[in-house]
């Protein structure tokens, strides 16, 4: 025999949980020691159980009610129900994904636009000081260093591919 404590954690569960269940008709009520504790048995540890696997099939008590009361025929349905229910809340998951990478692909877009521009970039490197020999040795440094980075940035800055390959070229070759 078993107390209502130690079948609740033999099942991973609560206390309370336990005795919500009996309260709602899942559990029968169990006889009571001498003590006045409740005692369940083998029988109560499979039926606990088999309410635990229908919990993780995410079944209602008012499911799980109707699971216990008619096995069989009557259980086809409440599965059915259920299997349907989770096929429509993963389409709506399926939707909410669909619609936030949509919502990114926008957000990336927008970024993107309001991302600095080359003569941008030129204008602030000149007024920190730099010469145009200065920012060619800056190209030269950042295409040896980080060649790929190097890369993205000048795609950041909105420059045409062609110019792009020139800039790089040359910055190679100065090496």
């Amino acid at each position: 025999m078993m107390t209502v404590t130690a079948l609740a954690r033999r099942c991973g569960l609560s206390r309370s949980t336990l005795l919500y269940y009996e309260a709602q008709g899942l559990m029968r009520r169990p006889p009571r020691t001498g003590g006045n504790y409740r005692a369940y048995g083998d029988e109560d540890l499979r039926r606990l159980q088999q309410i635990g696997r229908y919990r993780n099939m995410g079944l209602s008590v008012a499911e799980i009610s109707g699971l216990l009361r008619k096995p069989g025929d009557g259980a086809a349905a409440i599965l059915e129900r259920r299997l349907s229910a989770i096929d429509a809340e993963i389409e709506a998951l399926r939707g909410h994904q669909r619609a936030i990478l949509r919502l990114l692909q926008r957000s990336h877009r927008f970024r993107r636009n309001e991302m600095i521009t080359k003569d941008r970039w030129v204008s602030i490197m000149r007024a920190a000081g730099l010469s145009e020999e200065d920012m060619h040795r800056w190209h030269v440094q950042f295409e040896k260093a980080a060649p790929e980075e190097h890369q993205e940035f000048l795609e950041f800055l909105h420059i045409p591919e062609q110019e792009i390959s020139q800039i790089r070229e040359w910055s190679r070759a100065a090496d």
